[in-house]
């Protein structure tokens, strides 16, 4: 069957780090076309692949079949529009987009001419996010009544000549790694009913929002789970990434998957034992049952970002789900877009799904 001929809108962090990795090794995919505005980044690593000056002329590219549209955020919707206009399957980073009208044209005109559309969530494939599905599934707390997910960063300064700092093409934290969270807790526990957040930006000169939490009252599967999402660019003593509290026990996990700092150092997802965390990271289990007290290391899954472009290839060529469908990403924009009205009234924000 034949590869999916793709082309990547920018080579920046996100296409050298996320997404080339993974499109040059699964042997599904060719990386045929970067775009490089000025200089030639993606030769020595890549050299089969052609080098396009604009975006322009990446999608008058015929041969290719997909488009990552990894470029800034603000860019997304334009982008992602023009490569369905000009007949290709889209994969876009997140955020989706900026708005919910946005995404709703977006979603709508990649079914009218029968398209993959696709977000990046590529943390979906966490290895602590996998684990958790796992306990969850085992109903190994018992009856799950408060889940908090915290992504802990640390910079304390504005770190120079980039977009995500100036707020001018997108950027800030909610919608950068909130696009994560949200999405990870929309999969746990389906569309709250209502949500409360305060933004703020707490780094001195800084442009763009460092700091969030968000609280999703009332699920649509679990409505009795307390909620909680945060993260903030100033953690330098890390809080945990997953804290699970049940009638039966807790887990409780710090760190963060391996994947990214493993993809940063350079090493490509074929590596042997790749995904897998130390022994040293593993979350801890804490229940007591039937008078029996157990608290011990929790075995890691393997994390697998890989996962998401075998769906993209199992979706376009053999017709199978898409699994980081674009229709369903929708709702974490419009969770996005609540946080920020409910951070600016101070009240409690109803979702609405039918605006």
């Amino acid at each position: 069957m034949d590869k999916i001929r793709t082309g990547l809108a920018a080579f920046g962090m996100s296409g050298q780090v996320f997404h080339a990795p993974f499109i040059s090794t699964d042997p599904h995919f060719e990386l045929t076309a970067v775009v490089e505005r000025s200089k030639n980044l993606s030769r020595a690593r890549y050299p089969q692949a052609r080098i396009v000056r604009s975006f322009d002329e990446l999608l008058g590219m015929d041969e290719l079949d997909l488009v990552i549209v990894n470029t800034p955020d603000s860019t997304h919707y334009e982008y992602a529009r023009r490569a369905i206009e000009a007949g290709k399957h889209v994969v876009v980073e997140k955020p989706f987009t900026t708005t919910v009208e946005e995404a709703e044209e977006l979603v709508a005109l990649a079914a009218a001419n029968h398209l993959a559309l696709s977000v990046y969530q590529n943390r979906r494939w966490d290895c602590d996010f996998l684990t958790v599905k796992e306990l969850l599934a085992k109903g190994v707390l018992g009856r799950l009544v408060e889940f908090e997910s915290t992504f802990p960063r640390y910079r304390n300064f504005i770190k120079p000549d980039t977009w995500k700092e100036t707020g001018e093409s997108g950027g800030g934290l909610t919608y950068n790694l909130g696009a994560h969270v949200i999405d990870q807790a929309v999969q746990l526990f389906g569309m709250p009913e209502a949500l409360f957040a305060d933004i703020a930006t707490l780094r001195t000169g800084g442009k763009v929002d460092d700091y969030f939490i968000i609280h999703l009252l009332r699920p649509a599967k679990s409505p009795d789970v307390k909620v909680t999402l945060k993260a903030s660019y100033l953690m330098c003593g890390n809080e945990p990434r997953f804290v699970l509290h049940g009638t039966e026990g807790s887990f409780v996990k710090y760190g963060l998957d391996p994947q990214e700092a493993a993809l940063n150092q350079g090493a490509l997802p074929t590596t042997p034992h790749w995904g897998e965390e130390d022994k040293a990271q593993w979350g801890v289990l804490h229940t007591e049952t039937d008078g029996k007290t157990v608290r011990e290391p929790y075995p890691s899954l393997p994390g697998n970002y890989a996962a998401f472009y075998d769906n993209i290839y199992r979706h376009i060529r053999l017709g199978e789900p898409l699994l980081t469908d674009a229709r369903e990403v929708v709702g974490v924009i419009r969770l996005i877009e609540a946080a920020w009205e409910s951070s600016r009234t101070r009240r409690v924000v109803l979702i609405d799904e039918s605006r």
